[in-house]
């Protein structure tokens, strides 16, 4: 039998009388121990026999009574149980089986088992609902005591009874892989009647149980550990322990005390001792864990702990239930019986360890082993948490969870401190139980040493090994960022990141091309930030550390002028220290810097500078680096400009010579083939040109000055890429730059060999050289390196511009009483402190974020959340830093300051998403680092490939050759044909444009989307979103405005009785008074309707929960007549907006008309209203008519609430109150289906409010009541079905399922917890942005995809084409032209992402008219709606054939008519589109939206 728990929800409960009606008929049913009722709660808390009843029972017999009843938690809980032991009187009137039926007829009573000499019941009860005396009560006329059983040595129930306190069992249990599984088994064995204790170890796969055999069997323990899954044994038999007939005797005795004596003793353990015994023969922990395990099992030990080093056991005991020597046999009768336990001498004193005495005297260190730390603490950062209340509930949460011994929270640190036994819990679970309560919670990367209560060892804690600190400390993992200038291409960043892998104490690594940046984290006891850095400058790029990158707040970096010596520094460092708040400090007297840490919750920036300057110091902030300039790359644009200017200046000479060579050699051939010369006259006639003068035998003029032309280029405009390549080399790799080292160097090298041979040969012909290729190599690639920086910066503008948006510096004011001005002082912004007033004058930037407290203005918040209209400010609204301040001067209180505020937060987010990899990018840097070993085999190949070709068939060579003339020899022309192709090879060949494809599109893309309202939060999110097949909606808050409105008003009585303006101040401000959501919606209604800022005075206000009000109204005249004029515009208003019911069927009572009368003269009359519902009506005596209660039930059935007003005893108004529909809400749905997408709506609100909702915006799959856990699953659950899921949610239920989504969207009007968890954050609260998203990821990828086949495209048509594969058909390329295509494809590349800055956003206006008359709101049957997280959905209410057939035809017959539509249509009663857009207020008519 199982006792078990469950908490059901009741809704419909009015009065007390419900509550014992629902407790009467609920606990007479069979199996139900106890149920108690709460009509605050809207509960019962029931408690069942699991065998008898389920959860689903009791919820239909709660139904079946006319109430509603839900299951708030799926899973039951077990009860906790207590066991008696009755002694039967041998004179009993009634046999053992009567007393039994007798005992299990009272509730809470759950089990009860006779011993087999009948004498003694073992009775199981439930101790919250009765106790030890009152079981001994239950059996009348029977005097049952509770004691021992009668134990005749030699019986064989002698031996049970004296196992009943300490039968070990030890299992070996096969299959267990984690601490998941030693835990499933402790649970659930655990919570076994009979079990005392269990320790499952993962190492050893065994289980050591301590148990009763009276309750439960070694077989059934055995049985329950393989139903949970795993294979269990016994190593050994269970048997007792060796004791002698007296210790036996006082066990029992101690052991069938009732629980509350136990509960004494353990309480007061004054009269224990404390013994030292020495144990030899453990080996092992298993030993230790043995012993311990089995000794604490004994109720006269209280604790034990064993210590494997030492070969001592230190047992805390009561002597007077055992003696030492009983306590040595028992050690020494543990399994396997080989220990030796001896009392040694010098422990014979124990007064000389009262420190051991004291830490042995706490119970909690009975169970522990001693090589194992008794306690351990793991810190939690806890993320979302907002007040006290959350502290308290986590606090008091995870404070029940088994093995947490404390916990503190502390919500400015936002972390949680939890003292635990890691044998019983682990940081994972603590972590994962934080988690399901809604908030973020991680570990820290560097995991807390573990606390270890250190004082019951005897060894000072100073001899920890070496190798264990060793071991803890490469735990530790630090974070720092390096700004890395000099990247080109994505082979810079493989370069990068492979080298640094390798490098010892570096975890990983992540290169950002666009941002400049690495983000290392790395083990601080091997390596420190400059040493990476000086590794990354090791491979040629520049590396510095940024200081002040990825800190968070509470860090502050201070120069110190005015110290002289240390005991400045010490001055300093400890005054500093003393002050509260400060919680870490270092100064140093060289850079004259202060490095110091504190709690901004107690102490600011400000605070700190002035306890300093107290001291005598001058001192001021280190200045960070605000402007992007690293992102504008104008050191580089600059650098390649030279670059391109120098060859440029070089090249053009070089070229001239080129072509005027070319130019005289066509001449030649053509007088050749004209003029018949003689080949002897041809070179007499070559020889006597200007250019072809010989200086020196076999140099020509030509030659020469090419040569001169040359050096210089390759000297001073290579300079660069030498360096470059050098280091590309020594680290074994190759980029880019290599490429063009080869082929320039290789044409120099080869030309000025040539020319030497020929010098040498004093030869009659000039040589053929290369020294016009590298000019014009290098002129097209610095000019294409300077274009490409050009366009890198432009793509990073967006990022430039959020951060050229903070303000520098603030204007902090001191307020006097009435808020006058004191003073006011110009501040840096980073000393602005939380709670500051700043004052912001028109035309200035915001600071900081606050809330405005004095002053009223316009301000422009474009460039944040892309709201073109300014924005009102009035006290107690919010402003946001950056933003620009128009007409009116303000006065704000600085809410978040620093790297909190929500300009710092999304240039974080924008910064970490254009950082971020895309996984498509991935794949092109893995290509790019294979690229260049290729292409240099490719170029050698094709040398080779030439040179063999000319050698064999001279003609091809001779035909296609340019400039080939006779003069000179065919092996010349071959070798010179073959380097030329071979060059080209080299010069073509571009991994850049791979490289930039992915980022530059990326980088637009998020910049883009923040321009427009839409934070990506990296690659990933970004190319994600394209790949999304169901987008899952949250209800409220996100489909819904999330907070209730007035729908409709209906009036009940004619306007000339209680006039409707009259009706509604009565109304307004007798609800003013209300804390409730509903009633603050009918106030705010109120005030709308009449146009003013206040309303009358209510008296005598009363509030009955879960009913309504009820109070006095006065002063409303004043209200009336001062709106005079407006009365009859607001009469007109009405009209149009509420169709007034005027035609009643009822006769109106004749006492309104004497009511409705107004005096003529301002006297103030006093009404008597009564707001609520039904119930509260009928209590107060009015009568609701059927047509008002048929009213109420369609507004209930759409998932509103209706409420009555009635005044001075006369119904008079019905209010209609829902969550409404955001206005874009059906366009948003409908746009996202006609993209191909499945939309669903996920609520855990109640079906009939879901099913309404999602009939208005057009969603026909609903999952509702469903929990925020839940939501995860459901999630997991569409992802397993193979589809791609996008989650809009905005709280911090929705937190998880957004993190669990291929893409969580978040509104940004949400909670941190929910913006913190998702990949793409919406600023503005509107739902077309969700849409947008989806569109610019598709673009985005689309562009990712059109960059990559813009640069293979380059490079696999350029490569064959300068290798000569397409020579036959006369396709021929210099070296000069593959390095102008080579530029010209990253520029290519980096100008079709800028093509993404002309991205628009889908235009409402032009959606809408797209899907003009193809919107419209789904019939009930169109909707399935699925409850929790079943697939079963409970389908939409059932239709006969008939009614099928009749609804289809009219919906094709509306469709076709799709602008008049049809009043009869599928949609009864639902607004159509134009109403909508008016806001009729329709008698039925959903005005919501």
């Amino acid at each position: 039998m199982e006792a078990k728990s469950i908490v059901l929800g009741v809704e419909g409960m009015t009065c007390n009388s419900c509550v014992q009606t629902i407790e009467q008929h609920v606990g007479r049913m069979n199996g139900i121990h106890n149920i108690k009722v709460s009509l605050e709660d809207k509960n019962a808390v029931i408690i069942y026999d699991s065998k008898l009843q389920t959860p689903a029972t009791l919820q239909e017999a709660i139904y079946d009574m006319g109430f509603d009843a839900t299951v708030a938690d799926s899973n039951p809980q077990p009860v906790l149980l207590d066991t008696v032991f009755l002694t039967i009187p041998t004179q009993s009137s009634l046999s053992s089986k009567q007393i039994c039926s007798a005992l299990l007829k009272n509730k809470g009573v759950v089990d009860v088992k006779m011993s087999s000499d009948q004498k003694t019941a073992v009775v199981t009860f439930i101790p919250s609902v009765v106790n030890g005396k009152q079981v001994m009560q239950m059996v009348p006329g029977v005097d049952l005591s509770i004691s021992a059983p009668e134990v005749t040595p030699g019986t064989c129930e002698s031996s049970s009874w004296s196992q009943a306190s300490s039968v070990v069992l030890r299992l070996k249990v096969e299959g267990m892989t984690c601490h998941s599984c030693t835990s499933t088994i402790e649970g659930k064995i655990g919570k076994l009647q009979g079990i005392q204790r269990i320790k499952v170890s993962l190492d050893n796969q065994e289980a050591v149980v301590v148990y009763q055999p009276h309750l439960i069997t070694a077989e059934e323990i055995k049985h329950q550990i393989e139903a949970a899954g795993f294979t269990a044994s016994f190593k050994k038999q269970p048997k007792p322990l060796k004791l002698s007939a007296i210790d036996l005797e006082r066990l029992r005795n101690t052991q069938t005390k009732g629980s509350e004596t136990v509960l004494k003793e353990t309480s007061s353990m004054n009269d224990t001792k404390t013994v030292v015994l020495r144990i030899d023969g453990m080996h092992c922990s298993s030993c230790v864990l043995n012993i311990q395990s089995t000794i604490s099992a004994l109720p006269s030990v209280t604790s034990i702990v064993v210590s494997l080093e030492k070969k001592s056991a230190i047992i805390n005991y009561n002597p007077n239930l055992i003696s030492i020597e009983v306590l040595r046999r028992a050690v020494e009768a543990v399994s396997p019986e080989t220990f030796k336990v001896s009392l040694p001498e010098e422990y014979d004193n124990v007064a000389l360890f009262p420190t051991l005495v004291s830490t042995l005297k706490s119970p909690l260190l009975a169970l522990k082993d001693a090589s194992q730390p008794l306690t351990q603490v793991v810190v939690i950062n806890i993320e979302g948490m907002t007040c006290n209340s959350c502290v308290q509930s986590i606090e008091g949460v995870v404070s029940q969870k088994a093995g947490v011994k404390s916990i503190h929270v502390s919500l400015t640190n936002h972390n949680g401190a939890i003292e635990y036994d890691p044998l019983q819990t682990c940081p994972e679970d603590l972590r994962s139980a934080i988690e399901d309560m809604g908030f973020d919670a991680s570990l820290p990367a560097q995991p807390s040493p573990e606390v270890q209560l250190e004082s019951h060892r005897t060894e000072p804690p100073s001899k920890v090994s070496p190798a264990h600190l060793v071991r803890q400390q490469t735990k530790t993992v630090s974070k720092c960022y390096v700004q890395v200038t000099g990247m080109t291409c994505a082979s810079c960043v493989a370069n990068i990141e492979r080298n640094l892998r390798r490098e010892d104490g570096i975890h990983s690594i992540l290169v950002a091309l666009m941002a400049g940046k690495a983000e290392v984290r790395y083990n601080p006891a091997v390596i420190h930030p400059s040493a990476i850095a000086e590794l990354i400058q090791e491979l040629g790029f520049g590396a510095t550390v940024m200081e002040n990158c990825g800190e968070g707040d509470g860090i502050l970096e201070l120069v110190v002028r005015g110290m002289t010596c240390a005991s400045c520094v010490h001055k300093i460092e400890s005054t500093l220290m003393k002050t509260n708040g400060v919680l870490y400090c270092s100064v140093a007297l060289a850079t004259n810097k202060a490095h110091i840490k504190y709690d901004p919750e107690i102490i600011g920036p400000r605070d700190v500078i002035q306890v300093v300057k107290d001291l005598g110091f001058t001192t001021s902030l280190v200045k960070k680096d605000r402007s992007a300039s690293h992102l504008d790359h104008k050191q580089e644009i600059r650098q390649w400009k030279r670059s391109f200017v120098v060859s440029l200046v070089f090249c053009i000479p070089v070229m001239g010579l080129m072509i005027y060579m070319m130019v005289m050699d066509s001449q030649l051939s053509d007088a050749h083939t004209h003029h018949n010369m003689s080949s002897e006259e041809m070179e007499a006639l070559h020889s006597s040109m200007v250019l072809e003068y010989q200086l020196l035998p076999g140099l020509s003029v030509m030659n020469f000055l090419s040569f001169l032309l040359c050096l210089p280029v390759q000297m001073f405009g290579g300079w660069h890429f030498y360096i470059q390549a050098y280091k590309a080399v020594k680290h074994k790799t190759a980029n880019m730059d290599v490429l063009i080292v080869l082929a320039t160097t290789i044409a120099f090298v080869y030309s000025l060999v040539v020319l030497l041979v020929a010098m040498a040969e004093k030869a009659k012909v000039n040589p053929v050289t290369f020294f016009d290729t590298p000019p014009m190599l290098f002129v097209f690639i610095s000019l294409g390196r300077w274009l490409e920086h050009v366009a890198k910066g432009k793509t990073s503008e967006a990022l430039a511009r959020l951060i050229s948006l903070q303000a520098t510096e603030a204007t902090i004011v001191t307020l006097g009483p009435d808020n006058v001005l004191l003073s006011e002082e110009q501040v840096d912004v980073e000393l602005v402190q939380r709670g500051d007033i700043v004052k912001v004058i028109p035309g200035g930037k915001f600071p900081v974020d606050g809330r405005v407290i004095e002053g009223h203005s316009m301000v422009d918040e474009s460039l944040i959340t892309g709201e073109a209209m300014p924005v009102t400010k009035k006290p107690g609204n919010t402003v946001i830093a950056g933003s620009i301040n128009q007409n009116g001067s303000l006065l704000i209180s600085a809410t978040h300051v620093g790297a909190d505020t929500t300009l710092s937060q999304i240039v974080k987010l924008v910064e970490e998403a254009q950082t971020s990899k895309a996984p498509i990018q991935q794949f092109a840097d893995k290509l790019s680092g294979y690229f260049v070993p290729c292409i240099v085999a490719v170029s050698v190949v094709t040398l080779f490939a030439w040179i063999i070709i000319g050698f064999v068939d001279f003609e091809i060579v001779e035909k296609y050759f340019l400039g080939y003339n006779k003069s000179i020899s065919a092996a010349e022309v071959i070798i010179r044909f073959a380097f030329q192709a071979s060059i080209t090879v080299l010069c073509i060949a571009c991994p850049c444009s791979l490289g930039l494809a992915t980022p530059t599109a990326v980088m637009v893309g998020t910049g883009v989307g923040a321009q427009n309202g839409i934070l990506i939060k990296g690659g990933e999110p970004l190319e994600m979103a394209h790949k999304v097949k169901v987008v899952v909606f949250d209800k409220t808050g996100t489909i819904t405005h999330g907070t209730p409105e007035v729908t409709q008003v209906k009036f009940l009585v004619e306007g000339n009785q209680l006039p409707h303006n009259k009706m509604l101040a009565i109304v307004g401000t007798a609800e003013s008074n209300s804390e409730h959501p509903l009633g603050a919606a009918i106030t705010k209604y109120c005030k709308k309707e009449l146009d003013a800022e206040t309303l009358g005075t209510c008296t005598d206000f009363q509030v009955v929960p879960g009913c309504g009000i009820s109070c006095k109204v006065t002063n409303i005249e004043g209200l009336l007549y001062r709106k005079n004029k407006m009365v009859e515009e607001n009469n007109i208003k009405n009209v149009t907006l509420v169709k007034i019911e005027e035609n009643m069927e009822e006769s109106v009572q004749p006492a309104l008309i004497i009511d409705a009368e107004l005096p003529a003269t301002r006297t103030s009359q006093k009404y008597s209203v009564l707001i609520g519902n039904r119930e509260w009506m009928s209590r107060n005596g009015l009568v609701v008519k059927n047509e008002v209660d048929k009213t109420m039930m369609e507004h209930e059935r759409r998932g509103r609430t209706a409420v009555l007003a009635a005044v001075d005893g006369v119904l008079c108004g019905l209010i209609a109150i829902a969550d409404t529909v955001k206005p874009e809400a059906e366009l948003a749905v409908y746009t996202l289906k006609s993209m191909g997408l499945e939309v669903v709506l996920m609520t855990g609100d109640n079906s009939k409010t879901a099913r309404s909702i999602a009939s208005q915006v057009g969603i026909t799959k609903v999952f509702a009541e469903v929990l925020p856990s839940h939501k995860v699953a459901k999630v997991k659950q569409l992802q397993d079905e193979g589809k791609r899921v996008a989650m809009v949610g905005d709280g911090i239920n929705d937190s998880p399922a957004l993190a669990m989504a291929n893409v969580g969207i978040a509104i940004g009007t949400g909670t941190d917890v929910a913006i913190e968890a998702a990949d793409v954050v919406l600023i503005r609260d509107d739902l077309m942005d969700v849409v947008a998203s989806i569109d610019l990821s598709r673009k985005t990828v689309k562009r990712i995809r059109i960059n990559f086949v813009f640069a293979l495209i380059y490079n696999l048509v350029g490569v064959p084409i300068a290798a000569g594969v397409f020579l036959p058909i006369g396709l021929v390329l210099q070296p000069w032209m593959g390095s102008a295509a080579m530029a010209a494809s990253s520029v290519s590349v980096v100008l079709s992402s800028l093509l993404l800055k002309m991205y628009q956003k889908p235009s409402p206006e032009k959606l809408e008219f797209r899907a003009r008359g193809q919107m419209r709101h789904k019939s009930p049957s169109e909707i399935s709606v699925h409850i929790g997280i079943d697939e079963t959905g409970t389908g939409s209410p059932k239709l006969s054939l008939m009614d099928r057939i009749i609804n289809y035809s009219r919906a094709s017959i509306n469709s076709l008519f799709s602008d008049k539509r049809s009043v009869n249509s599928v949609v009864l009663s639902e607004p159509d589109k134009h109403s909508l857009l008016v806001g009729e207020f329709g008698e039925d008519d959903d005005t919501a939206l």
